[in-house]
């Protein structure tokens, strides 16, 4: 017998609704493909808007750095 693994994402999605659930183990697509697509498209985008503010994040970082880098610099000289 094959084990049958659980995801969260399914555990997440029976408490939400049941039957949505029961449909999908049956094969079965959803009527509401054009809400899921959107839906998707919109955690694609936040998930680019996420990647994007980490790297800005780093790039904040360094500037900062370099400024301090120069100013030490800038004190160090007479």
């Amino acid at each position: 017998m094959q084990r049958q693994w659980i995801k969260a994402s399914e555990i997440g999605e029976y408490l939400y609704c049941r039957r949505a659930w029961w449909f999908r183990q049956q094969g079965q697509a959803s009527a509401n493909q054009a809400a899921l697509q959107a839906g998707g498209q919109a955690h694609a985008a936040h998930g680019r808007s996420l990647r994007l503010t980490g790297w800005l994040r780093w790039l904040a970082l360094a500037l900062a750095l370099l400024a301090l880098g120069l100013l030490w610099a800038q004190w160090g000289t007479p």
